[in-house]
């Protein structure tokens, strides 16, 4: 399951002083970075190129409505970012590393000047990834590499043509183009520092309410039924990781030992097989479910971890969106008001345990 995130060592690779550690991660952050900025070109670039595959120009003329949609609907930022184009010539942007303790959920946190600290670590190289994996494994922490599709610098790089569209999602089926840009988007809005959880949720929450928006007002008829299947079959695999994850942290809260060890097993085993239910339920070409089976192969604490930021307070979010009359900005500022809390609060609030 590949998911979408912010990046935030791209900001902190041109902000390092010359006393800070790691110099040589912050540099392939800074150079990976910039290579793909140099790749990209205006969008009225490629669209005007006869060279340029009419399929490329379809898909880039669809991303260019739902960016306009984002500003005018949404009312996310109106500036240069997902106005150009770049093929990077391959499946990712970047591949993170997560990593989590034996009986724990909690992230390791990486922390970097300005951002603050991170769940994830990210690398424009695949191979460095996995380098990044085998060190934090051989530390006693379970770790998890997936790959990234885009990431968002926070709207910090905007001055110098900001976030492009890129080859690895532009082919997405329409709902999950809309998907991924407002999510992208959303992270240039709001961003509580040292709070992945708040930040991915809060933007989770922005993509689901703005695609629906998209999809039953500006899309045809196929791309609605297209994006439901797909949809439906998405939620269902996160219901099933997230019961899993509730029931490894009850596993963790209550156990110890070898008894702990002996349960951690079998909920992942029947993790595993209700997948394998599931998948069969949804009949189809099973080559269509390789990146689900892949994430239920390596399923383990990091990459549960993972998923719980991007989903574990979405409903506070969606829940504030109806709080606010359904209006953008009320819903922003809202969301801005939180963000300014202590962590702790906020998370509170999200969840509706007000301590009441």
């Amino acid at each position: 399951m590949a998911l979408t995130g912010v990046v935030a060592v791209v900001a902190a690779a041109t902000l390092c002083l010359s006393g800070c550690s790691n110099l040589g991660y912050y540099w392939q952050s800074a150079s990976g970075h910039m290579k793909m900025m140099g790749a990209a070109k205006p969008v009225d670039e490629w669209l005007a190129d006869p060279q340029a595959p009419e399929r490329l120009k379809t898909r880039l003329a669809l991303s260019q409505r739902i960016r306009d949609f984002a500003v005018s609907e949404l009312k996310l930022p109106d500036n240069p970012s997902y106005r150009r184009y770049a093929d990077l010539r391959r499946s990712a942007v970047v591949w993170n590393v997560v990593a989590a303790p034996p009986y724990s959920l909690t992230l390791k946190q990486w922390c970097f000047p300005v951002t603050g600290c991170v769940g994830y670590r990210g690398y424009f190289d695949e191979a460095e990834a996995r380098a990044e994996a085998a060190r934090v494994l051989a530390e006693g922490l379970e770790t998890s590499v997936y790959p990234v599709p885009a990431y968002s610098t926070l709207g910090w790089m905007n001055w110098a043509g900001g976030d492009p569209l890129l080859n690895t999602f532009i082919n997405y089926p329409e709902g999950e183009l809309a998907r991924l840009i407002f999510h992208e988007l959303a992270h240039q809005v709001v961003y509580a520092k040292n709070d992945t959880m708040f930040n991915e949720s809060f933007a989770t929450a922005v993509e689901r309410l703005g695609s629906a928006r998209w999809l039953a007002t500006q899309a045809p008829d196929a791309a609605r039924q297209e994006y439901a299947q797909f949809d439906s079959r998405r939620n269902q695999f996160r219901a099933l990781a997230r019961d899993t994850r509730k029931r490894l942290e009850q596993i963790y809260r209550d156990n110890e030992g070898v008894e702990r060890i002996a349960l951690k097993a079998v909920a992942l085993e029947k993790f595993r097989q209700h997948y394998e239910q599931l998948r069969d339920s949804w009949g189809g070409d099973p080559t269509r479910f390789r990146a689900y089976d892949r994430w239920v192969e390596g399923a383990n604490n990091a990459s549960f971890g993972a998923q719980a930021a991007y989903d574990e307070l979405v409903p506070g979010f969606e829940a504030l969106f109806e709080r606010e009359g359904r209006d953008w900005k009320r819903f922003y500022d809202a969301a801005k008001a939180l963000a300014a809390l202590p962590q702790s609060e906020r998370h509170k609030l999200l969840k509706g345990d007000t301590g009441a």
